[in-house]
Formats: C-alpha cells, structure tokens, sequence
C-alpha cells in the first residue's frame, strides 16, 4: 500500500484506543510516532487512511496528534496538521480543541499561526464562541488593531455571543496599553450594567492604567470601588498605585498604602518594594531606601537585581559612587548578577563626575563578567573622555566598539565630533564626518551644528557657511542657537553686512531669534563700532517684549564709552538699574575706562568707590584701568596706593598695572622706582615683550636711551622677543634726536628679524630723514612702504608733499596731492598753505608750464584738487593767477567748461559739510536697518 506496516499499525492503534476513550494511551502511542523520522504529513496521511479504513470512528486521533506537536514546542508541524486535517474534511478538530490551540499560539507570541489556524477554521465552519472571540480580540490588541478589536467586541453581542469578564478584560487591558484609560473606564461601567461585573483582574488592569498616566489618585478612587464590591485587592493592584503615587512623587500617600496593605494583612512583594525604593531613590532619600532595604530583607523578601539598580541608579544621581561600588559588591555577594543597565548606570556617573579611570575599570569589569557593552555605554565612554581632551581614548574606545561587531551610530560619532570641533581639531572631526557617510549614517543638526561653531570660533566663515548650505540641502532646519553661531562669527570677522544676511535669512525660515541671538548681534555690532545698528536692534529687542540682560546692557554701555559718549553709557547705565537689571564688574569696568579716557578722574573714583556697596569686588581689569589713568594724569601717589590695596585685597597685579606705572614713574622722571617696577616684574613673571617696552620707551622720553638699548639687548639674553613696537619707539626716538644712523641700523636690524614695519615705524623714520634734509632716502622710504603694502596715512602724505615742495617739485606734490583726495583723507592746513604759498611764489608761466606738462603727460587733476587750487589763490588774492589755472583746468577737461572761479570757491565751502553728510548717511542707514529688522519681525509674527 506504500506505507510501512509499523507507522499503519500506530495509526489503527491509536484510532482503536481513542474510541476505547483510552486517550492517555493514544497519546503515548502519538507520541512515539512523532518521535520516528517521519514528517508530520505522513503521519497525518497515515491516520487518516486508518480512519476512513475504520468508518469513521476515532474522531479525536487528530486532535491528540496537534496537541503532540504542541507539547514540544513544534507549533508549526501542529498548525500544518490543523490545516490538513480540515482540508481533508474528515476529522475536523472541535471547538475546545480550537480555542485552546489559538490560545496557546497566542501565549507563543506566533501571530502568524494564529491567523493561519483561524481562517482554517472558519473554512471548516467551526461556529466561534465566547473564547474563540476573546482570543481574536486579543490577537487584534497585540498588533495594535485597536479598531478591529473593538469591533468584534460589538460584532459577537450582535451574533448573540455575550462576552464574558475575561473578554472584557483583553478589550480594556488593550484600551490601557495605547493610554486610552477613559474609554476602558467607561468600558467597565457598560459591562457592569449588562450584568458582566469586573473582577480583580480588570480593577488591577485599571489602576495600573491610570497610574501609568500619572493620575493615580482616580486610580485610588477604584481601590475603594473594590471594596465596596467585596472584592479584595491583591499584590498587584497595590503595587500598582504604590508605584503610580511614587512617579508622582507623592512619597507620603505610597508609604500610606503600603501600610495599608499590611494593615489589610497583604504581603508586600518584590515589585511593591522596588516601586517604594525607585521612588525614594528619585526624590534623593536615600536613608528611606536603606531601611526599605533591610525591611525586605528582615521580611525574608529576596532583593532582584531590579532593586539593586534602583539603589546604584539612586547613589549614582547623588554623586556617591563609592556607596555605588558597595553595593554592587553586596549584589553579586547575593549571587546577583549585574545586567549591562547596571554597569552602564555606574560607568555614567563614573563619567559625569569625570573619574575616568574608574569608568574604565568598571567597564573591563563588564567585560570580564561575560556582558557584552552596547551603542549607550560606548557613547558614555567616549563623551567622557571627549570632555576631558583624552581624544586618543576615546578613538580606541570606538575602534573597540566596531571590532566587537557594534555599529556606532549618529549619537556615537557625534560625541566625537562635538568634543574635536570644540577643541578646534576641525579636521580630526571631518574624519569621523567621512567615516559617519560611509557607513550610511546621515549627519543631524548637531553634528553639522558643532561644525558651523567650530568653524565660526576659529574664524573660518568660508567653511562655515559651506557646512549651513549643506545642512539646508540635507533638509535640515537649523535652529536659533546655529544661527547665533553665525551671526557671532560674521560679527567677530567684521562682516557686519553678512551678520544682517544671516540674520534675515533666520527670520525668513520663521526661526525666531531669542535673548541670546539678539545679545549676541548688539555685542557685535557694538565691538564693530556700529553703535547706531546696536541701538537699532535693542529697541527691535525691546518693541518683542524681551528683557535685555546685562551682557546686552554692558555691550552697549561699552560701545559708547569707547567713543566717548559718557552721556548716552550714563543713560543706559541709569536705565537698566531702574529695570532691575544689576550691573556686573564688565559694565563697570566699561563705564570706569570711558570716564578715564574723558578724563574725567573724579566721576571715575566715585564709581570706583562705589563699586563694594553695589556687592561687587573691583578685579584686575578695574584696578589696571584706574591705575593707568592715574599714572597719566600725573597722579602717582593714588596710583601706587591702588596697587598696595589691589594686592591686600588678593587680587594680583599683571603686567599691564607694571607697565602704567612704569610709564608713570618715567614721566616723573623716577628712573630709579621705574627700574625697581621692572625688576618687580620680571621676579614676579612678567618679563613679557610688552614690559620690556613699557620701561625702554619710558627711558627714551628721559633721554636715556644708553640704558633702553640695554634693555633691548637684555630682551635677546633673555630669550624675549622684541617685537616692531620695541624698534619702533627706539627708532622714533632717534630719529627725533638727529642720531639717524642708528635708527637706520634698527630698521634694517628689525627686517633681519622678520619684523614686519608698521605704519608709525615708517612715520618716525620718514619725519627723521626729514629733519636731516635727507630727502632722497625719505622718497625711496616711501616708495619702499607703498610697495610693502603700507597704506599711507593723512600724516605721511603731508608730510611727503611739504619734501616734494622743499625740494621744488610742485609737479610731484601736486600728483600726491590730488592722490590724496581721491582716497578722501585731509591733510593738516599747514600743508595746504604751503603748497599754495609755492604756487603763488612762482611765475605765472612756471605755474602753467606745470599744469601744461600734467596734462600732457595726461595725467588729471582731480576735481577737488582743483577746487583747493583755485580757492587757495583766490583767498591768498592771486586773482589773476587763479583765473589763469582755470583756463588751463578748462582746456583739459579738468573741470566743466562754463566754470568761473567763484563756483570753484564755493564747492569748497560746500565740501566742508560733507563729515555731516556722511554721518546723515549714517544715520539713514541705521534708519534702514530698524526699518528692516521691523518689517522682519512682522514678516515672522504673520507666519507664527
């Protein structure tokens, strides 16, 4: 017959034992021939053979037959058998059968099968009952098909199914699991009022419902429901709102039930004591969480490992990781194995508190017990050492995660690439950026974040800008503090216009910008010198509503003081006391080194004085302020009591109060206390480059310049670099003293070192060559600074025309002249004067023979040049001159044709207001951007 004789006689062995009702035997004999190699078909083929042999008898051979594949976890050969048996039609598995499997698939967690042995039995037409429903709910909740689940739930009432308290129970387990505890609730009212009343079970899914949403006392409110139903609360329901009051931090109400409980005589249990120790361990009491400790021990209440990592959780938040190591000893004393959150809890506080070495230890500890760290505690790891500048280590720690088959993800690389971009190892972190792209990570707004701000600090707003395009391609929308960054960085550079830019474009994303941005812009506009945008933003700050504080109060205050306004930095001084907004030591310091720069020693020395009574401690800053503006005001005796009373006071003098008082000492003419300062200085640590040139330019004043070339050559001893200030003021001195050899022997000495001449080395050496009438040498000096890319200023021009002129060279100082108004500087009236006491002294065929060659040499003359021309001779009475030049200024296109001498007169008088122009130009474009940031703001205010 093709089947072997062995498994036909199992098969009619157990068909005869099953309708004998001998079925413990049958299933032995099941037993053993799922044990043989065969596949479940042919035993399933085999008994079904033997039935239809038989007639029909031994209906429930099948239902033995799953039940064996069940009991050894072979669910799927079971849900096979299922599905054949009903496609053979014969011996169709009965109800009970049915629900028990469905059930037990759903313990498994096998959805799949659930479904698959279902809808076999509804193409067998098994009608479903009361437990078939409630397993097909359940199966619906598990997924999360709440919908569906709550409509069978309707469908069985109308077929005339009644649920029963368990079906009620998975509908409002389900409804509490996605939070919709409300609705459970009313569910539990409807069941009651069809006659189905809640059990324990149903009260205890409620309570745990409620508490989970933090409402626990309604959650109490049906502990006191049960006991008006005669229905005892157990364990559970306890522990339920127990740990429901002690996330809510309501510690005195929890302890009050599980004195309840006791009272009630319902034994506390692990979970009830782990909710009362989490909860005490939250809130700090770590006392509480002792005893609770020792109560459940006295109690014969075994602690889990759960109850140890509430309590190392609870040390390690008070910063106690020594307590924390106790008790991790004691745990593993209980035989108590520690799970990765419990090593994972500890390496973070271990990290926080920046003991490294004792993070590593516990973590090679981790290793050594067999667990496997995950992505968290690799993170934790490398921020911690990141924060600490231990880069290396935290590299390894990364290598380390990726060879033990670990994927570093955004969180992990960004922790690295923050702490690189911090430290300003901007191409160390663009190598993680690579290694993040390649392993198919997208970078997030905080990894492009840290390099825009990396970028922005160390000045580079090319790469900057390039990573915020790129964020915007990714999609990605920067948040205030990215556009902060940017505005700062712009601002630090000196490009105020892209600042505005940025700042646009920020309000144009509807990104709205905070204190901090608006702070940030004032500071930068303030320290750029554009007090009038500064202000324009402040009151843009004030018309939102915001309330500056004092960085914002102190960087205007500052601006104003820097450019001598002590009037408006008194008034927002008096403005943000009014608003309660106090002043800090930088908003004093600010307004004290205005009023010094005004001169204005009195008003000074009354805020200073009153700087202790406002709670504040004057620092170095003020003490170096007011010391200096003593020592220039001549004022040595206040200035050296400062120092006494700085020094009593614990705030230690730097070399900025030395070189003030140097340079006052030799004012005084005080060599001897100037030299003592020094030496002071130099004991103390201060022997910088800049001492040095305190005390060498304060000799040089005192005409002792044997002893300041000493000190230079004591610099080089020292292994202290001059720098071009040090050669600048020994060669201005020099050179005022006629001695231009040995300013010439420091130039050239200053070149060998590499020192680039500023422009007041070329202005002393140029006004030295000057003196001496070495006039040849001063115009190869000037052409020399010019080629350096020196920009000559208004002094050295004046001074360069007035040596042309001395050397009769009209035509030259004419050409530096008209140079000279074209990058609109203005030269001192002495020089002018002479230029046109040259012109009026030559003959007038001199003067037109020269004008004569400018234009054929076609050069121009520019038109305010010949303004000055003509307007010179005219107020000097030379009419007849001056007329003349106009003719040839004509002749050459210099000037209009139909010019007289009088329109040329008055457009210099016209040109004098032009310092007011600009400043109304200034002014206007102030008023444009308050105009702009104004429209801004309503732009934004539209879109929120």
């Amino acid at each position: 017959m093709g089947i072997p004789l062995n498994l036909h006689s199992f098969s009619y062995l157990a068909i005869i034992l099953c309708d004998s009702k001998l079925f413990n035997f049958a299933s032995a004999v099941i037993e053993r021939m799922i044990g043989t190699r065969k596949s479940h078909s042919e035993i399933l083929e085999s008994i079904l053979r033997c039935y239809r042999e038989r007639n029909g008898s031994g209906v429930f051979v099948t239902e033995i037959l799953i039940d064996g594949y069940k009991k050894i976890g072979r669910l799927d050969e079971a849900a096979s058998v299922f599905s054949g048996v009903v496609k053979d039609g014969g011996l169709v598995p009965g109800l009970v059968c049915c629900n028990t499997f469905l059930n037990d698939l759903l313990r498994g967690n096998r959805a799949d099968l659930f479904w698959k042995v279902y809808n076999a039995m509804v193409e067998a037409k098994v009608a479903p009952d009361v437990y078939t429903y409630t397993s097909l709910i359940k199966a619906h909740f598990m997924v999360g098909n709440v919908n569906e689940g709550k409509t069978l739930l309707f469908e069985m009432e109308e077929k005339g199914c009644s649920p029963n308290p368990v079906t009620y129970n998975v509908v409002i387990g389900g409804l509490c699991k996605i939070g919709a505890v409300d609705e459970a609730f009313e569910l539990k009212k409807s069941m009651t009022a069809k006659g189905v009343f809640p059990d324990c079970f149903t009260y205890s899914i409620l309570v745990d419902g409620f508490c989970k949403k933090k409402r626990a006392k309604e959650a109490k409110l049906m502990l006191k429901e049960m006991y008006d139903m005669n229905l005892k609360p157990d364990k559970f329901v306890y522990s339920a709102l127990i740990d429901g009051f002690m996330k809510q931090f309501d510690i005195g109400e929890a302890f009050r039930l599980k004195d309840e409980m006791a009272a009630n005589g319902i034994g506390l249990n692990v979970y009830t004591y782990n909710a009362l120790i989490s909860g005490v361990c939250k809130v700090g009491e770590l006392e509480k969480a002792k005893v609770l400790l020792n109560e459940m021990i006295a109690m014969r209440i075994n602690p889990d490992t759960q109850t140890y990592n509430y309590l190392i959780e609870g040390v390690c938040r008070e910063h106690n990781t020594v307590m924390a190591y106790e008790l991790l000893v004691d745990m593993k004393k209980r035989n108590l194995t520690p799970t990765v959150y419990t090593y994972g809890v500890m390496i973070n506080a271990l990290c926080r508190d920046q003991d490294l070495q004792r993070a590593n230890r516990v973590f090679e500890g981790m290793i050594s017990s067999g667990l496997k760290p995950n992505n968290v505690i690799y993170t934790t790891l490398i921020k911690g050492h990141v924060q600490e500048s231990k880069f290396e280590e935290a590299i390894n720690f990364l290598q380390d995660m990726k060879e033990k088959g670990i994927v570093p993800d955004v969180f992990c690389y960004n922790s690295l690439i923050i702490g690189l971009c911090k430290a300003k190892k901007m191409e160390d972190a663009m190598t993680y950026l690579v290694q993040m792209n390649a392993s198919g990570l997208k970078p997030n707004e905080y990894t492009y974040g840290a390099f825009i701000q990396g970028h922005s600090k160390a000045g580079e707003m090319q790469a900057a800008d390039k990573y915020f395009q790129e964020m915007l391609g990714c999609g990605l929308a920067p948040n205030n503090v990215i556009y902060t960054v940017l505005i700062d960085g712009h601002c630090r550079e000196g490009n105020i216009k892209e600042a505005f830019s940025t700042f646009r474009s920020m309000l144009g994303r509807g990104v709205l910008p905070d204190l901090k941005t608006y702070s940030v812009f004032i500071h930068g506009l303030a320290r750029n010198g554009k007090i009038n945008e500064a202000m324009e933003v402040f009151s843009e700050l004030l018309d939102k509503g915001l309330v500056p504080d004092v960085f914002t109060y102190s960087s205007l205050i500052s601006c104003f003081c820097k450019k001598g306004d002590m009037k408006e930095a008194s008034q927002l001084h008096e403005e943000m006391c009014k608003k309660g907004i106090t002043p800090n030591i930088v908003t004093y310091n600010a307004l004290i080194n205005g009023l010094c720069k005004s001169g204005d020693i009195e008003r000074c020395r009354e805020l200073f004085d009153g700087i202790s009574g406002k709670g504040l401690a004057p620092n170095v800053v003020t003490y170096s302020t007011i010391i200096d503006a003593y020592c220039k005001s001549g004022n040595l005796i206040e200035a050296f009591r400062l120092l006494d009373e700085m020094s009593s006071k614990g705030v230690l003098p730097d070399s900025f109060v030395y070189c003030a008082l140097v340079d006052g000492c030799c004012k005084e003419g005080n060599v001897e206390r100037a030299l003592s300062l020094f030496l002071e200085m130099v004991q103390k640590g201060f022997a910088f480059t800049s001492s040095f040139n305190a005390l060498i330019g304060g000799l040089c004043k005192l005409q002792k310049v044997r002893e300041a070339n000493q000190l230079l050559e004591d610099m080089v001893d020292k292994h202290i670099t001059p720098n071009h200030v040090t050669y600048t003021i020994l060669i201005d001195y020099h050179c005022k003293a006629g001695t231009i050899k040995e300013a010439e022997d420091l130039f050239l000495e200053m070149k060998k070192r590499n020192l680039k001449p500023n422009i007041r080395t070329y202005t002393s050496l140029l006004h030295g060559y000057d003196i001496v009438g070495r006039r040849s040498e001063m115009f190869a000096l000037f052409d020399e600074m010019v080629t350096g890319g020196v920009k000559p200023d208004g002094i050295i021009y004046g001074m360069m025309v007035d040596a042309h002129l001395k050397e009769g060279n009209l035509m030259k100082s004419l050409k530096l002249l008209d140079e000279i108004f074209v990058q609109g500087m203005v030269l001192d009236q002495n020089v002018y004067d002479g230029l046109i006491s040259s012109l009026i002294k030559k003959e007038d065929f001199e003067v037109l023979k020269l004008l004569d060659e400018l234009g054929e040499q076609e050069l121009k003359l520019s038109h305010a040049t010949c303004c000055t021309l003509i307007r010179g001779l005219y107020e000097a009475g030379s009419m007849d001159k001056a007329a003349r030049l106009l003719e040839i200024m004509v002749r050459f296109g210099w000037v209009p044709d139909s010019t007289v001498v009088t329109d040329l007169v008055n457009e210099v008088q016209n040109d004098a207001k032009s310092e007011k122009i600009k400043e109304d130009q200034n002014d206007t474009n102030s008023e444009n951007a308050g105009h702009f940031l104004k429209q801004a703001a309503i732009g934004v205010a539209h879109q929120v």
